[in-house]
């Protein structure tokens, strides 16, 4: 969305239609000055630079505990802001997950968690570019695409201030629209925009959990039984079209420091389960920003790491039963899911139907797709 917010005419405005994300141009107040398309990263792709620097590891006890994995993202911005920077980066507010930026480390717990949905971030690259012509540092934390995004913004700005841009991009599946998000919840009686906070995971267990007014998380499928929302994110079945063709899901990288999963760590289970971050520096900022963090760093088996998270090399490939599924929307969430995927689906509904009736009881946690 650089080109929104680029656009001084207000000119574009992004079509969503649930499997795709197009921005429109309204021809009439379009002035051809060329800004929208020097800043989108499509059509002007940032060079990508191969990591130098590969470990895994993850961040001290208190902080680790609230991070959907090992916590590395939560380490630098904390970090970064004691030695008196800002970080950007996403969170829920009033029901859409937006970009905001602080100095202030008590709100930087907004911005913790994985966030299985399209992101809005118009608004914070303005906002970003404010603060590094002020002097001030800036570590932007988004995916690749956005990432890139903020770099397209910054390319005609002196290197001597633009050095004050330090970023962060996210191992990316792909992502669906927010109107899916809003759609699955409807049906489940859960109105997001009523919602304080929602969480897609805790570390290996995935499912969709609201909080509430005493600060707990509820999941809002049964513990035991597969969350269908998250089931149709892992299995890439969801995602709006341009997901599947990313010019940045490659083993070149947009950032200074990439983060994601070490899924296939070959640490012990007791810590597989407290979450661990993958780490990735491709620049000696990256690699400053790692060292300062207090992050607990370890050897990590590059292909073994590379082989769990297919994004280092290619962009996730649809299912066959995607068009199905978007097909089916119009008549529901789990309906278009049930289409795709019956036998996962009846299972768990089956399974979810037992709990509530209290014949059988819930607990464990559902298999990582």
């Amino acid at each position: 969305m650089a080109c929104v917010g680029k656009c001084k005419k207000e000119a574009i405005s992004i079509q969503d239609s649930f499997s795709a994300y197009n921005a429109v141009i309204d021809e009439g107040k379009c002035v051809s000055c060329g800004a929208c398309e020097r800043v989108c990263p499509n059509n002007h792709k940032v060079p990508l630079n191969k990591p130098i620097y590969w470990k895994e590891g993850w961040a001290p006890d208190d902080v680790r505990i609230k991070a959907s994995s090992g916590g590395a993202a939560s380490a630098m911005m904390e970090c970064f802001v004691d030695d008196g920077g800002y970080v950007a980066a996403c969170l829920f507010r009033n029901g859409e997950f937006i970009f905001d930026i602080t100095n202030k480390k008590d709100e930087l717990i907004r911005f913790a968690g994985s966030k299985y949905v399209k992101s809005n971030p118009v608004g914070i690259y303005d906002k970003v570019i404010e603060k590094i012509k002020n002097g001030k540092k800036v570590q932007f934390i988004g995916l690749p695409c956005q990432v890139a995004a903020i770099k397209n913004y910054t390319k005609m700005m002196p290197a001597n201030i633009s050095e004050n841009l330090y970023t962060v991009d996210l191992i990316c599946h792909g992502s669906p629209s927010p109107k899916i998000l809003t759609l699955a919840l409807r049906e489940k009686g859960v109105d997001i925009k009523q919602l304080r906070e929602i969480r897609f995971r805790n570390k290996t267990n995935f499912g969709l959990s609201s909080q509430n007014e005493n600060d707990e998380y509820k999941t809002i499928t049964p513990n035991g039984v597969q969350d269908m929302y998250t089931y149709a994110f892992l299995t890439s079945l969801d995602y709006t079209e341009n997901c599947y063709f990313c010019q940045y899901a490659t083993l070149g990288r947009v950032s200074d420091v990439t983060i994601g999963d070490s899924w296939g760590s070959n640490q012990p289970n007791s810590e597989q389960g407290k979450g661990i971050s993958l780490i990735l520096c491709q620049t000696n900022k990256g690699m400053e920003l790692i060292k300062k963090s207090g992050l607990r760093l370890e050897e990590v088996d590059v292909e073994k790491a590379i082989e769990a998270n297919h994004q280092l090399r290619h962009p996730s490939i649809p299912p066959k039963t995607r068009e199905s599924f978007f097909e089916n929307l119009d008549k529901g969430f789990y309906k278009a899911v049930s289409k795709c995927a019956p036998k996962v689906y009846y299972k768990q509904k089956l399974k979810e139907s037992l709990i509530k009736l209290k014949i059988i009881r819930g607990g464990g946690k559902p298999n990582r797709v």
